[in-house]
Order: structure tokens, then sequence, then C-alpha cells
């Protein structure tokens, strides 16, 4: 699962039109037109789509959900981007969690409700920072659940 497919089931999971994703990319500080944000929806083959996300553009996209849900933060300085292939359905999942304030809880329900089981400790883990001791990359298994959860949430 590349960005582009994450931006794409997330979009759809929480029903959110063009107009809002060239909002919550301008929370993130990237400037995006509609036809891009189309661009980046649409698939040009069955691997690759009409304009690739890099990891900076779509971290910038998560930040903009937090800023678009919960406001901006105190200090309002520049946030560091931690993004790299390996890391980025754990980024997902946790900011996912701040947008959306929800609770370690809520999660493993959404996970539930897709027809994946997970433990505390395993969704803790696939939380932590990267480099912690217990930290555990999280799959796209993981992330693709965890979205169709958020669409049978937020879709019916």
């Amino acid at each position: 699962m590349n960005h582009n497919d994450r931006l794409t089931r997330l979009r759809y999971a929480l029903d959110i039109r063009d107009i809002d994703m060239i909002k919550i990319f301008e929370f993130g500080g990237v400037t995006v037109t509609k036809e891009e944000v189309r661009e980046m929806l649409k698939k040009k083959d069955e691997e690759n789509y009409e304009m690739e996300l890099t990891d900076e553009n779509f971290e910038r996209f998560l930040n903009g959900m937090i800023i678009s849900q919960r406001g901006p933060r105190e200090g309002n300085e520049e946030p560091i981007f931690e993004l790299h292939k390996g890391n980025a359905n754990n980024l997902l999942l946790k900011k996912l969690k701040i947008a959306l304030s929800l609770t370690s809880d809520d999660m493993l329900n959404l996970l539930d409700e897709a027809g994946v089981r997970v433990s505390k400790g395993e969704l803790s883990a696939i939380l932590r920072k990267e480099g912690h001791r217990n930290y555990k990359p999280c799959g796209d298994r993981y992330a693709r659940n965890f979205l169709k959860g958020l669409m049978l949430r937020y879709r019916d």
C-alpha cells in the first residue's frame, strides 16, 4: 500500500470532499489545486497513480487533518517530518488517533468491527515512537482494516 492508496481509502472512509481535501493540505502547509487532488486519487494503471504523493506531502496532509479537526497547536512551530516507507502505517494510525480524538479502546473497536483482533499491547506497540524498545511496525493489513473500520463507522 502506498501513500496514494492510504489517502484514497482515508478520503472514502471519512467522506472528505475535494474542496475539504484542499483545505486540509493547506492546513498542513501545502498548496494544491482541485486537479492535483484528483490526480493523487486517480490510478493510471493497477499500481501507479497519475500524481505520486511524496512522504512529506502525505505527512503534511495528516498534520492538516489534526489542525482541521482540533485547531492549531500553541507555539505554532514547524513540525518535524518523520515519515518514511517503513513507518507510514504507524504514523497514519497515530495521527488519525489524534485528529479524530480516538481512545485506544475506540481504535480497538474500529479494528474489531473490521474483523481484526488486536490486543491492547499490540496496539500500544504500534503507536509507540520509532526507536522505542517495544515499537512494532504496523503492516498494511492493520492499516487497511483500521480504515475499513472508520468507513463502517463514519459512512453508515
